[in-house]
């Protein structure tokens, strides 16, 4: 029957939620990155709003499978004969979760090499040039893209790890004794906490250099700019800051055990983060 009701094992209501506020995030991601896309880029042709759109589309997918990965996967299993399946799928989600969120990161680096090393002007429309200042130009313009494409190699490099390295690396602790595994993790154990060798490098290392590096550079931007530069790259950082701080507070969440906190705060923080992001893209149209 269609209306039948449906008994969840592990969806609680406060999963439901989360999931509704999630799902909420998602269609704003949608939006931002039409928006950026369709309206911005197509009128102006700017890599910078290209790269500001395919930001918002990676962190819309990579959200879709963290969804799936938290709230609906778990409820496949049976309770006994399925669990090496679910544990595969779950981990199938993780990983692409993982890889698009890395892929957003690429793609805001992106952004800043672009702020930070913006192109020269053509050198050959400058008048009366030597051959020596023309070649000091196209060196620097090339040193440019070298550290543009640097920049964006590193976490493409990072996300493609996250999707091939082996579970072993990643697996939660908890899915061996959750899900009667046989499986020896990588791990690495802090007192009484255990937590999988690869998700420490990517979210204590890694993770934390880029949600710093980020944040900063967009400030440093708004202290050497003025006017409306100044006010949109400072509610850049400040929107930026608190959606990745947000991220980091879900994950603390889970480790502390606050479902009632953990379902509201950190998406409610992410929808304040996005809308100081249209705010800050748009701010010399609302001055």
């Amino acid at each position: 029957m269609i209306f039948q009701e449906v008994s969840f094992q592990y969806f609680s209501v406060w999963d439901f939620i989360e999931s509704g506020l999630y799902f909420m995030i998602v269609g704003f991601f949608l939006l931002l990155s039409f928006y950026f896309l369709f309206v911005r880029y197509r009128t102006s042709k700017k890599l910078y709003w290209l790269f500001f759109s395919l930001f918002f589309v990676c962190l819309c997918i990579g959200r879709i499978f963290f969804i799936i990965y938290y709230d609906y996967a778990p409820e496949l299993y049976d309770g006994s004969t399925n669990g090496a399946a679910v544990v595969d799928f779950l981990m199938i989600n993780y990983r692409m979760a993982t890889f698009f969120t890395w892929m957003a990161t690429a793609c805001a680096v992106g952004v800043l090499g672009i702020l930070l090393f913006p192109p020269d002007l053509d050198i050959e429309t400058k008048v009366e040039q030597s051959e020596a200042t023309k070649k000091g130009f196209e060196n620097k313009e090339n040193i440019k893209i070298l550290i543009r494409i640097v920049l964006f190699v590193i976490p493409v490099i990072i996300g493609i790890l996250a999707l091939t390295l082996p579970n072993e690396l990643f697996m939660d602790p908890n899915f061996v004794e959750e899900y009667t595994l046989t499986i020896s993790l990588k791990t690495i154990t802090i007192g009484s906490w255990t937590y999988p060798l690869g998700r420490f490098i990517l979210n204590f290392i890694f993770q934390p250099l880029f949600l710093a590096l980020i944040p900063v550079i967009f400030i440093y931007l708004a202290w050497k700019t003025f006017g409306v530069l100044r006010k949109s790259y400072a509610l850049n950082a400040i929107g930026l800051l608190l959606y990745y701080t947000a991220r980091i507070l879900h994950g603390a969440l889970i480790v502390a055990d606050f479902p009632h906190f953990r379902a509201t705060v950190p998406p409610l923080i992410i929808l304040l983060a996005l809308v100081i992001l249209v705010i800050a893209n748009n701010y010399e149209q609302l001055k």
